[in-house]
C-alpha cells in the first residue's frame, strides 16, 4: 500500500485531462491517463489498495465521471482531504469512492508515514498519530459496499416485487 500526497485545488483536469473526456469512455480507456500531467508516475505505479491524501478543494473543475470512475477502478481504497469540491464528492459517492475529510490527518503525513484508515471507527492512524473523522452515513457506507450507486440501486430493486 502506498500513500500518494498532494497538495490543493487538484481539479478534475489534472486527474483526467478534459482532452481525453470524448475519447475514452471505459475503465480500461481512463485508467492509463490518470493524473498524467500532474503525476506522470501514478498511473503505472497505482495499486489496489493505496491511499490518496490531498489538501483543500480536491476535485474542482468540471462536473465529469471519468475522474472518480478511473481512482475507484484502480482500487485508491480512500481519498483524505482538507475539503472536497461538492460535484467530486457526489461523483465519487456514485462511484462508491471512499472521501474523507480530515484536515489533521493530511498535515501531519510526512512522506514514509505508515497509514491505516478503519472507516468503521473513524479513524485515521498517521505515523504512529490517531487522528478521528466524522463517521461516514450509512448510506454512502452502503453503497461505497455496494460498488457505486448503480449497483446499489440494483441490489435495492430486486429485493422488492414489482
Amino acid at each position: 500500500m502506498k500513500v500518494w500526497k498532494y497538495g490543493n485545488d487538484i481539479n478534475t483536469d489534472m486527474l483526467f485531462p478534459g482532452k481525453y473526456t470524448y475519447t475514452c469512455s471505459t475503465v480500461d480507456e481512463i485508467k492509463p491517463h490518470l493524473l498524467e500531467d500532474l503525476d506522470p508516475d501514478f498511473a503505472s505505479q497505482v495499486q489496489s489498495g493505496d491511499i490518496l491524501f490531498a489538501g483543500k478543494n480536491f476535485g474542482c473543475g468540471s462536473s465529469r465521471e471519468q475522474p472518480a470512475l478511473g481512482l475507484k477502478a484502480v482500487g485508491i481504497k480512500a481519498i483524505v482531504a482538507e475539503s472536497f469540491a461538492r460535484i467530486f464528492f457526489r461523483a465519487s459517492i456514485n462511484q462508491g469512492l471512499l472521501l474523507i475529510e480530515c484536515r489533521d490527518a493530511v498535515s501531519a503525513f510526512k512522506e514514509g508515514d505508515s497509514v491505516d484508515i478503519d472507516i468503521a471507527s473513524g479513524t485515521i492512524n498517521v505515523g504512529g498519530k490517531e487522528f478521528t473523522f466524522p463517521k461516514l452515513p450509512d448510506e454512502i457506507m452502503a453503497i461505497s459496499d455496494a460498488g457505486g450507486l448503480l449497483e446499489y440501486t440494483r441490489k435495492k430493486l430486486a429485493g422488492r416485487n414489482l
